[in-house]
């Protein structure tokens, strides 16, 4: 069994719009780093979201800040969590476990954008669809945490050695 591979084939089964980022995607695109949590980007539309938020409630996610979940599918919600709460993404965690997922809320990609170049990775049973090094390199960027300065650095000879996008 695969770390979220509930949720993968929960996502997979209900047809959720969805590409695997951050250091799960670093992991199924050729770079061993340790990582816990599982980092989403999703079309937000409400049936999508819909189905999202009832698959974690279901396998016991709760989510952490103090809103209704389905609210980020209005833009202007979104856009004031990212400029007053300086929020990136929308938290599920569970309990007594360090499995969290996040759904990326701030992104210089958009879910589209990334659905274009994704790659579908079989990982076990399942095919995940995975963020492209060129946008996932994009995203890191902008976050530009020291963990993702290093990912881009390793992500870079991966493209260079695969002559992959």
């Amino acid at each position: 069994m695969i770390i979220y591979e509930e949720i993968f084939s929960a996502f997979h089964r209900e047809k959720v719009k969805y590409v695997v980022i951050g250091g799960i995607a670093v992991n199924l695109l050729g770079l061993l780093r340790s990582t816990a949590d599982l980092d989403v980007l999703m079309e937000m539309s409400n049936k999508n979201l819909e189905k999202v938020i009832k698959i974690l409630k279901k396998h016991d996610y709760f989510i952490k800040v103090p809103i209704d979940p389905i609210s980020i599918v209005d833009k202007k919600v979104r856009d004031n969590l990212i400029k007053e709460k300086h929020m990136k993404a929308l938290n599920f965690y569970k309990k007594k476990t360090l499995e969290e997922v996040d759904i990326l809320i701030d992104s210089p990609v958009s879910y589209s954008q990334a659905k274009k170049t994704s790659k579908r990775i079989k990982a076990g049973k399942i095919t995940i669809p995975v963020i492209s090094l060129d946008n996932l390199i994009k995203m890191k960027k902008k976050a530009g945490r020291s963990i993702d300065k290093f990912d881009i650095e390793e992500l870079k000879k991966i493209k260079k050695i695969s002559g992959k996008k």
